[in-house]
């Protein structure tokens, strides 16, 4: 990989803002091959630019990632794929507040400060925690999709007609 392809990879790789000296070195490129791309990405709408203890970093851009993540389901999934998966994502919600007797994640939440638990059973449900928040994101990535499907097959389908709109 190029350096510039290093630096791309570091970035898709973020979990945090992180400054540029840091990413230079991950990558194993200079500071200014490293900035110059990040700039360059932050044109593009890749990542944004912040600072991390008043030195310049950068972060992946949190709207593109959700396009991206969205454009990829629609992409990779029908409609009724789509569909089955938010059924199947809303029955695992509603199992876990079944069998822990709660309505929301919230009041899972409430519960592990209420509740006398010993040191494995709060491991145990800050597993649960961990899954019923994944679940949660990939439901509002999926009805995203959903609402979206339309519009984003619509725009991504070759035009048949013979007119330019550009002419």
């Amino acid at each position: 990989m190029s350096g510039r392809e290093r630096v791309r990879h570091v970035v898709e790789l973020l979990e945090e803002p992180t400054p540029v000296q840091d990413i230079a070195d991950r990558a194993d490129v200079s500071r200014a091959t490293a900035d110059d791309e990040l700039q360059r990405l932050q044109s593009d709408d890749w990542v944004t630019e912040t600072t991390v203890d008043g030195t310049k970093a950068y972060d992946l851009n949190p709207v593109r990632m959700l396009f991206d993540e969205v454009t990829d389901l629609i992409e990779e999934h029908s409609r009724d794929e789509l569909e089955n998966r938010l059924t199947e994502l809303k029955e695992e919600q509603e199992e876990l507040a079944a069998e822990y007797d709660v309505s929301s994640l919230d009041e899972f939440r409430e519960r592990l400060v209420e509740d006398e638990l010993s040191a494995k059973e709060l491991r145990e449900r800050r597993n649960v925690i961990a899954t019923w928040e994944a679940i949660n994101t990939e439901l509002g990535l999926v009805k995203h999709a959903l609402q979206l499907y339309r519009d984003v097959v619509e725009l991504s389908s070759p035009r048949t007609d013979s007119h330019s709109t550009l002419a």
